[in-house]
């Protein structure tokens, strides 16, 4: 029989002073808390209570015994409150993995999360591939591609648009391009993580079209990607919100306006759905409040 069980009907019966009360305050038959107790005396090689047909009382061995099971008992429900403290609270470490990209969004909801919940520290590692959330010990991420164990949770944030651009000083030299197919004469600058690859996909006027590219640059530098980009280097399909501004300033200029990219989704994932912390589930309904401008994400 289970031994903290059997351990918690000795201590009613005790307390109660017979096992017919006993048994009432756990809602267990009589016989069963009977059998509980039988089982540690089993288990002990030793006589814990005396009974007769008016009532019970410790024997040595009993008294001993029971001092310690009333400490440990009262120990787990500490434990137990604590820990459904944990869950009611947000507190402690939350450790957040993210795409580098979306560095200065997490941050700012992560500045905002812990202005409201003082008790939570937050450690934030940026990076571009998809970690083991489990074996790094990370208890969310907020990631632009969909990755991962098939056994996290993910959940949907906002969906992100591509635009492909370039540098006047790039389309004046090279000419602008007319259609997908015109990017194979075009220096395509890749990101290395990229979902597209080496193959771009835009969908236009007549349906789906997919262009090869090819490049003198590739890296996983999305900074390193849009330097490259204003300086004339070539062209850079890149997600809206990332060249918002420099499009707006006219430092970029959009290409292929017919032509739309697949749009991707921004997802919060974690490793389980259920008794989710406090911080997490708090963490992440922030993040859905602040993320919810999809005109920002869409341009």
């Amino acid at each position: 029989m289970d031994r903290i069980a059997s351990m918690a009907a000795f201590v009613k019966v005790v307390e109660n002073g017979g096992f017919s009360a006993a048994a009432r305050r756990l809602g267990l038959s009589p016989t069963m808390v009977s059998n509980h107790i039988h089982a540690l005396e089993e288990r002990l090689g030793a006589r814990l209570l005396n009974r007769t047909t008016r009532k019970v009382s410790l024997t040595e061995v009993g008294k001993a015994y029971y001092e310690r099971c009333a400490q440990i008992l009262a120990e787990i429900d500490e434990a137990d409150q604590a820990a459904g403290a944990a869950q009611a609270v947000p507190k402690g470490q939350l450790r957040i993995n993210t795409s580098t990209a979306l560095t200065r969004h997490v941050a700012k909801v992560g500045a905002e999360f812990t202005e409201r919940h003082p008790a939570v520290d937050i450690v934030l590692i940026m990076t571009d591939r998809m970690v083991d959330m489990v074996e790094e010990g990370f208890d969310l991420a907020v990631r632009m591609v969909p990755g991962g164990e098939s056994s996290l949770i993910i959940r949907h944030l906002v969906t992100y648009s591509y635009v492909l651009c370039g540098a006047p000083a790039y389309f004046k030299r090279h000419g602008m391009p007319k259609k997908p197919a015109d990017l194979a004469d075009h220096n395509c600058l890749r990101y290395a993580h990229s979902p597209f690859g080496r193959e771009w996909r835009f969908t236009g006027p007549s349906g789906e079209e997919a262009a090869r590219i090819s490049g003198n640059l590739e890296t996983n530098s999305v900074e390193a990607l849009r330097i490259a980009a204003l300086a004339g280097q070539g062209l850079l399909l890149a997600p809206q919100f990332l060249a918002a501004r420099e499009l707006k300033e006219g430092r970029l200029v959009p290409a292929l306006k017919n032509y739309r990219p697949a749009p991707y989704p921004i997802s919060a994932i974690y490793p389980h759905r259920r008794h989710l912390s406090a911080k997490v589930r708090g963490f992440i309904d922030l993040l859905v409040e602040r993320f919810s401008d999809q005109s920002y994400w869409e341009g």
